[in-house]
């Protein structure tokens, strides 16, 4: 297919690299505006820092495309006399993967190295061995005093992400922290090269949507869809792949990374919309696959969904490996292909179209 040019993936290696946790996106947002300037006409953000690139700003008819920017990680909840640092969580961080595990500790002073540190297994006691849990991770400085970790610049609140860099393995699958989901905000970005790049004059006004805090209550997108008032409003983030061992397809679904963009059906997802963006798909060849969602879909479809006095609103997902970890997958395939079926909507969408289900 050969959407994603050298420039995209460099640009997608430092977003990646980023860190931009709940509550602190404001770094890798600027990437991200950094990148999208040269595709958009003008850009806006709100008081909590969601960005928004805009096409057509003076259009009446609003459409926006959305991802969310931030990604989970901890606070600095408490430091003992002997200099160890106990943490709560910032959004669906996993106690399951912390130890051994290398962290950032974000100061005013600039990053702090630490590790979670771990009892060996030699003195653990077989019988009575406890999983990690917020009540026993900890993380070690190298200092040997809460005074010695103080001058560092640490202190309660300051925020903590994994040392984890981006990867590509086998040459098909990107992978590492927080393509959930910020590969969204790569997929978005891309979409709004695409139609700069083919001069698609687009008869409706474009939001390019990077949202802050859906990690924490989908936040961002709740402020954000009651400022735009949009029309319409298709999401993308991210779903499980079910394939890899120890998930169970009879609660989760049979979704496969490769096989294309997923397609969720509930409640909260327009079905006029939903429907349009199937006859997209299977008139341009594109692959994709099904989900449902009994009450809400857990994403910021919910929140524009239901914002305002209601928005036609849909969700195309990226299958993903391993989410919440430092090692999340997805395929190269899968992300060109949400590029081409949000592109490809956007492109036939005519301005003013009514998606009501009952006229």
């Amino acid at each position: 297919m050969g959407i994603i040019n050298d420039s995209g993936e460099q640009f997608l290696h430092k977003y990646l690299n980023n860190a931009a946790p709940t509550g602190f996106e404001s770094s890798g947002q600027q990437i991200w505006l950094d990148y999208i300037r040269p595709y958009i006409d003008t850009y806006f953000t709100d008081t909590y820092g969601t960005v928004v690139g805009v096409i057509n700003p003076d259009a009446p008819y609003k459409v926006v495309i959305e991802a969310h920017a931030d990604e989970i990680s901890w606070f600095v909840n408490y430091i003992t006399k002997e200099g160890y640092i106990y943490v709560r969580r910032n959004g669906g961080s996993d106690t399951m993967i912390a130890p051994s595990k290398r962290v950032n500790i974000h100061t005013d002073k600039g990053i702090v190295k630490g590790v979670f540190g771990w009892p060996a297994i030699h003195v653990r006691d077989e019988e009575n061995d406890k999983p990690p849990t917020l009540k026993n991770i900890f993380i070690d400085l190298g200092c040997s005093s809460k005074e010695e970790v103080e001058a560092k610049g640490v202190h309660v609140g300051s925020v903590i992400t994994f040392e984890d860099e981006f990867t590509i393995l086998n040459d098909r699958y990107y992978c590492g922290r927080a393509l959930d989901n910020r590969i969204g905000g790569f997929m978005i970005a891309e979409v709004a090269r695409l139609l700069r790049q083919n001069n698609n004059q687009l008869p409706f006004g474009l939001y390019i949507v990077n949202a802050v805090q859906e990690e924490i209550g989908l936040r961002g997108a709740e402020m954000i869809a009651h400022r735009i008032k949009p029309d319409v409003a298709v999401i993308t983030d991210v779903c499980h792949d079910t394939q890899s061992p120890m998930y169970n397809k009879i609660t989760s679904g049979d979704l496969s990374c490769g096989k294309g963009p997923v397609l969720t059906y509930g409640p909260a997802v327009q079905n006029n919309l939903l429907r349009m963006i199937i006859d997209t798909a299977q008139r341009k060849e594109i692959p994709f696959q099904r989900a449902s969602a009994s009450r809400a879909t857990g994403t910021d479809t919910d929140a524009f969904a239901y914002s305002n006095s209601g928005v036609a609103s849909a969700l195309i997902s990226l299958p993903l490996k391993y989410m919440h970890t430092t090692v999340e997958m997805v395929s190269k395939t899968d992300v060109e292909q949400v590029i081409q079926m949000i592109y490809e909507f956007l492109v036939q969408l005519p301005a003013g179209h009514d998606f009501r289900i009952m006229k």
